[in-house]
């Protein structure tokens, strides 16, 4: 055994690093479309899994980039940012989401994308035994930095029942008494729930009687289907305690982008800006200032959420003629519905799942239909409407293929 065994962090395995035989759910989805297209040469895979838009950011945002990234003065470490991205995030805020007063210089600071931002801040807020309160399923990389550096995570299932809203009242005493940071996602990956101004006036109501810091990643707020976004600092109280990340990548298709932007309470994202000057070096200048135009721009958001609304009215009819239970979601571009328990041949043969992992390998190995599936609180498959389609035409074509192929089985649910 190379002595290189031995000298692994026990936060990542230790000395069995590297021998688990594990499996990441994305892995498996990705190894089983490979083999489903070696097992039908020339097919094609319908990918309802792709978590992040599926069009070009626009033209004019890319023209913008290359305006900026012409400038000498943009060519290097961009540190901590300068005061453009910064100004356009305040504004952005009062005139879409409906919360003015953010002051840019102390209480805004860039992130490179929201993923950088969630596995900084831990090392700004947590010590070893302290808890994280985080939601179910839900992207796990606050809670994947916090046990690395000792803390723990408390999971609050999120359920249909419950509106996939977390019920705060359901976490113990001895919890809360360790607790210091709630983390919220709304619009929700993976259920597609928003939140309501209710629910975040509760939320502030309940940090504060438990002295929590809230940390909402708003990765998906602009995309709603009707009203304004709603952000938790446009709750009364929530700058006192809390921090709102948001992100270029899906309101303005700038996935590989990678940048974003953290607001709120004035110390904490001091805090954030501390902990991150020792992590990176900033987003490059052109593209904070490319993402800045487009936080001057919302149409260029509206337009991609008419997009994913159009799909939705067009995906919900499809699934439901299917069998499933699917309602259109008030944003984001994912649509969560409960996992068939069997599919029924139309010879009489029944192919019987015993969660929502065995329905989606099934959908990929039979149909060539690839979905995520959850299991953390029920079993669900999530399907995107980010799936690729060309024009209006191609996205017709892309659900009618989607209906053909699964129209020879019946699924069959609780």
């Amino acid at each position: 055994m190379s002595y290189l065994q031995n000298l692994f962090a026990e936060r990542i395995g230790g000395q069995q690093y590297g021998k688990t035989t594990a499996i990441y759910k994305f892995e498996k989805i990705k190894r089983a479309k490979r083999a489903a297209l070696n097992a039908h040469p020339g097919a094609t895979i319908l990918d309802m899994g792709v978590g992040e838009p599926d069009a070009m950011a626009f033209p004019e945002a890319i023209a913008e980039l290359h305006r900026e990234a012409l400038k000498p003065e943009n060519r290097g470490y961009a540190d901590n940012g300068d005061h453009v991205l910064k100004q356009a995030a305040a504004r952005y805020l009062d005139r879409v989401c409906g919360v003015p007063g953010i002051n840019p210089e102390t209480e805004v600071l860039h992130s490179i994308g929201s993923k950088a931002a969630l596995s900084i801040l831990p090392a700004a807020l947590i010590n070893p035994g302290d808890y994280v309160l985080m939601t179910t399923p839900g992207y796990p990389v606050f809670g994947t930095h916090a046990k690395y550096l000792g803390g723990q995570v408390f999971n609050l299932p999120l359920t249909a029942e419950n509106q996939f809203l977390p019920d705060l009242a359901a976490v113990p005493t001895d919890v809360l008494a360790q607790a210091k940071v709630l983390v919220l996602n709304y619009p929700n990956n993976p259920t597609g729930a928003s939140a309501t101004p209710d629910f975040f006036a509760r939320v502030v109501a309940f940090a504060r009687r438990h002295q929590l810091v809230v940390i909402h990643d708003a990765a998906y707020a602009a995309l709603v289907f009707e009203g304004r976004p709603l952000s938790f600092l446009a709750t009364p109280g929530s700058k006192e305690l809390g921090i709102e990340l948001h992100s270029a990548s899906k309101s303005f298709n700038m996935t590989g982008w990678r940048c974003g932007f953290v607001a709120g309470n004035e110390l904490l994202v001091r805090a954030y800006g501390d902990v991150k000057d020792n992590s990176d070096s900033g987003q490059f200048l052109a593209i904070q200032h490319a993402v800045a135009y487009c936080l001057d721009h919302p149409e260029i958001t509206e337009h991609i959420a008419a997009k994913y609304s159009r799909r939705m009215d067009r995906l919900v009819p499809v699934l439901n003629r299917l069998g499933f239970k699917a309602k259109k979601p008030k944003g984001s571009f994912f649509l969560y519905v409960p996992a068939p328990r069997s599919a029924l041949r139309k010879g009489g043969e029944r192919v019987v799942f015993h969660d929502a992992e065995e329905a989606a390998q099934w959908l990929i190995t039979e149909k060539l239909i690839s979905t995520v599936p959850w299991d953390d609180a029920g079993s669900y498959l999530r399907f995107s409407v980010t799936f690729a389609a060309k024009d209006q035409a191609d996205e017709l074509c892309f659900l009618d293929e989607l209906a053909r192929r699964m129209s020879d089985v019946t699924f069959e649910f609780d």
